[in-house]
């Protein structure tokens, strides 16, 4: 078992105090709405908080064909994700991803650490560790296609945020 790591940090147009509390606190609403491959989104365990198990459905025909090993290629029914930290004081979320197609056999879980910051254009730095199955080494090409779906799920909320300015203020 491997633990690959991953820093990258990115920059929205929002304050980070509402792109957190549409992104975090209202993740299972908002999301279900804006990103037409999402089914639902449920807590299966938990109240929204920490401990939280969140269960991510996509619609029947939503296929994903990624040319990566760690990604499945097929239709990706659903994930898991396991709440362990939001700090909405300083605006810091750390959460899990513990079960799903995604995972395939190539990783245990997928750990996320997340924190939205103030400047002038608002920013995001977030940790991702791959926790491997045997000698699977995680490349940055996969990473990089983990991190383009989780940007088009912010930049999806950024854009409600920008077109519906009293949103979350």
């Amino acid at each position: 078992m491997g633990a690959y790591t991953f820093t990258d940090e990115s920059t929205v147009s929002v304050a980070p105090s509402r792109l957190f509390k549409a992104l975090v606190i209202d993740f299972n609403n908002l999301v279900s709405k804006l990103i037409p491959d999402v089914e639902s989104i449920e807590n299966v365990e938990g109240d929204g908080g920490p401990g939280t198990i969140k269960k991510i459905t996509f619609v029947e025909m939503f296929d994903i064909y990624i040319e990566t090993q760690l990604m499945v290629s097929g239709p990706m029914k659903y994930l898991r994700h396991k709440i362990d930290v939001i700090d909405e004081q300083n605006l810091v979320t750390k959460y899990s991803l513990i079960e799903g197609d995604v995972l395939a056999d190539k990783a245990e879980s997928v750990d996320y650490d997340a924190k939205l910051e103030g400047s002038a254009n608002g920013g995001c730095t977030t940790v991702t560790v791959y926790h491997t199955k045997g000698d699977y080494v995680v490349t940055e090409e996969e990473h990089n296609v983990h991190k383009g779906r989780a940007n088009d799920i912010v930049k999806a909320i950024e854009a409600y945020l920008l077109a519906n300015p009293s949103a979350y203020a």
